[in-house]
């Protein structure tokens, strides 16, 4: 690959966008299912870079900037399938009986592009003239740097493919095997204590070691804290407190882990989230002052900008947001128009159209400040999604409490739950935006083409996610929802969107369980204090964050387990390749192959839910076997830790074959 004339390099191609969106199409189904599955998604624009090299590289014009490009349209995947965190909740309060295509696209395209729009004036301020760290910009500009400046890095860009090839088809096949119930789809065991009982399960997933290796040590110990405290500690007490003979072990700690732990989980979450937004405080205000003013001094000095400094002139970016109020006006009213909610749909509207505007503008501030901290990857979104609902919960109370009845309720409770996927869309790509500009800035891109082509990629993504979701919808279900078209008997759980609708409806309807979220609450505090002492005490070395924590007492034990598997794997591989010549590239290959095991389970079940639809059978590729449950989870762990061990090695030589 070239690198071009440093005033006017190779960035828009037709083959980059053409590649850039089928990056997207594909990267935003797969998270879509691990969204909805295990309530997680993971950063694309890593593995993205790495597949547009290896196939850019057949082309000698092909540049550094146009491979930017291409991750930045398919970074859009990674950050947009998040809405899925808000949007089940519409299935499962019975509002929806299947996902509509126009309004989900509308919320998520309109978010998105304000997601731009909003962090389009924090880029001086937060990405070019900032300290901020930007872990995964920075990693994904460095993989860009290795991949197209020398030979050795053009080796390990077509190694980096086959490193997602061989994850996605390991990935694949191994969830292929649990669907025809060759291996036990999960692996558990529950035991008595005292009157009580506890257990601990863990899903048979390649995709979710994949995500624990993705979100690194401090996320697994922090998750392994988690499971400690609601396995440990919480199940077995609260099973004590109210023995149930008659029930199983399984049963009665999955009884008591569903209607008391998890609620406490979520008071962790909630108290965890609004102390960490709460310390932002200041930075967040200061780095928009800084913007404000950066923005000032340019258009005073009235000196040419380079094309490395370039935004969407100012002027575009408000009639842009200005324009797309219009859109979101509407969608607001066609939501509501015919409903219960049809006499007070104007003022609704009105404060649905003020909150998107000034709760998005916030949210995105924040998760772009957030972004440059701590990554896309760890920024709280749950954090963010649940002060969003929250908010908008409280604020379309307030104008519907004079005719609240049983059907006033539930439209109120739907129309909060549709604002607040327009916000979170707007959080979620405003925390994308800026990392992908902290790559552009260091791979020499222009900024304004960046803007253009995150938007490309949100409209992309948009087209995915309606149709996937009800696919899945259709197929399986989500847990809680009526699923009165589901064809599976085992729908997924959407521990986010359960959350998220569990709150809007204890707020409007007045019967959230308080005191179960406040016992939750005071534990996220502890876990505050806690994280605090540590990073004092170690200067930063070891943390406990607290987020991760709250997930893993929220989560079930069977998404949770898999993720610290990963990351404590993770750890030990990357300990290994330490201080190796060939260590980092090492390092990047194992990274492509966990992206790849998510890629490749979360796209075989996709397909499995499309053969579910077409057969109209719930499980339509299992074989009859005479094995018990305990030899088909042996040959669950068997198989798992074989596939994961032998594609570690093969990461580590390869890239000493590189380095060779």
């Amino acid at each position: 690959m070239s690198i071009p004339s440093h005033n006017n390099p190779l960035e828009f191609s037709i083959r980059g966008i053409v590649l850039g969106v089928l990056i997207t199409l594909i990267f935003t189904a797969a998270q879509v299912y691990l969204g909805l599955k295990v309530g997680l998604t993971f950063a694309t624009s890593i593995p993205a870079a790495v597949i547009s090299m290896a196939l850019l590289s057949a082309f000698k014009d092909a540049t550094i900037q146009e491979n930017n490009i291409v991750q930045t349209i398919a970074s859009a995947a990674g950050t947009l399938a998040s809405v899925i965190f808000v949007l089940p909740g519409l299935l499962m309060i019975g509002w929806w009986a299947e996902i509509p295509f126009w309004p989900t696209f509308g919320a998520c395209a309109v978010g998105g592009v304000l997601g731009v729009m909003y962090t389009m004036p924090l880029r001086r301020a937060l990405v070019s003239q900032s300290d901020l760290p930007y872990p995964e910009g920075v990693a994904a500009a460095e993989v860009l740097k290795v991949g197209t400046q020398s030979r050795a890095g053009a080796q390990e860009g077509k190694a980096g493919l086959w490193a997602v090839i061989w994850g996605s088809v390991a990935s694949a096949v191994f969830a292929f095997l649990g669907a025809a119930k060759l291996i036990a789809s999960e692996v558990a065991a529950f035991v008595r204590v005292g009157g009580g009982s506890t257990g601990m399960g863990a899903s048979s997933s390649l995709a979710l070691v994949g995500a624990g290796h993705l979100m690194g040590i401090s996320v697994g110990v922090a998750m392994l804290v988690g499971l400690v405290i609601a396995w440990g500690v919480l199940v077995p007490l609260l099973t004590n407190l109210d023995p149930q003979p008659a029930m199983s072990a399984a049963d009665h700690a999955l009884q008591v882990w569903s209607t008391k732990v998890r609620m406490m989980g979520a008071g962790t979450i909630g108290a965890a989230a609004i102390v960490t937004l709460a310390t932002l405080g200041k930075p967040v205000l200061g780095g928009l002052k800084s913007a404000l003013e950066t923005a000032r001094r340019v258009k005073a000095g009235g000196a040419d900008v380079p094309r490395e400094d370039k935004d969407i002139p100012v002027f575009i970016v408000g009639l842009v947001t200005l324009l797309a109020m219009v859109p979101a006006g509407w969608l607001l009213a066609s939501f509501l128009k015919g409903g219960a909610l049809a006499s007070i749909s104007t003022p609704l509207v009105l404060v649905g159209i003020a909150y998107i505007a000034i709760a998005g503008m916030m949210a995105a501030a924040v998760c772009g400040y957030m972004a440059g901290l701590i990554g896309s990857s760890n920024s709280p979104v749950s954090g963010i999604a649940i002060l969003t609902i929250l908010g908008a919960a409280t604020s379309v109370g307030v104008v519907g409490r004079h005719i609240m009845g049983p059907d006033t309720a539930q439209a109120l409770i739907a129309f909060s739950l549709f604002v607040t996927t327009v916000v979170l869309a707007v959080a979620v790509i405003g925390n994308d935006n800026l990392q992908d500009l902290k790559t552009g800035q260091l791979v020499g891109a222009t900024p304004w083409k960046q803007q253009v082509a995150l938007i490309i990629g949100v409209f992309a993504g948009s087209c995915v996610v309606p149709p996937v979701l009800e696919l899945l919808n259709h197929a399986y279900g989500f847990a809680g929802a009526p699923n009165v078209n589901a064809i599976s008997a085992q729908p997924l759980s959407a521990p986010q969107a359960t959350l998220i609708s569990t709150l809007a409806k204890g707020v409007v309807g007045g019967d959230l369980k308080w005191d179960l979220i406040g016992y939750g609450a005071l534990i996220g505090l502890a876990l505050v204090a806690l994280d605090f002492m540590l990073k004092r005490s170690s200067s930063s070395k070891y943390s406990c964050a607290p987020l991760g924590v709250g997930l893993a007492i929220y989560l079930p034990s069977a998404v949770t387990s898999p993720v610290v598997v990963g990351a404590i794997g993770g750890y030990f591989f990357e300990k290994a390749m330490r201080g190796k010549k060939y260590g980092e590239g090492a390092s990047r290959l194992g990274v492509l192959v966990m992206s790849g095991f998510i890629v490749g389970e979360s796209l075989f079940n996709v397909a499995l839910a499309g053969l579910i639809v077409l057969s109209n059978k719930g499980e339509p590729v299992a074989i009859a076997n005479s094995m018990s449950e305990a030899t088909t989870m042996l040959i669950a762990l068997a198989v798992a830790a074989a596939v994961v061990v032998g594609l570690y090695r093969w990461s580590a030589n390869s890239a000493r074959a590189i380095e060779a």
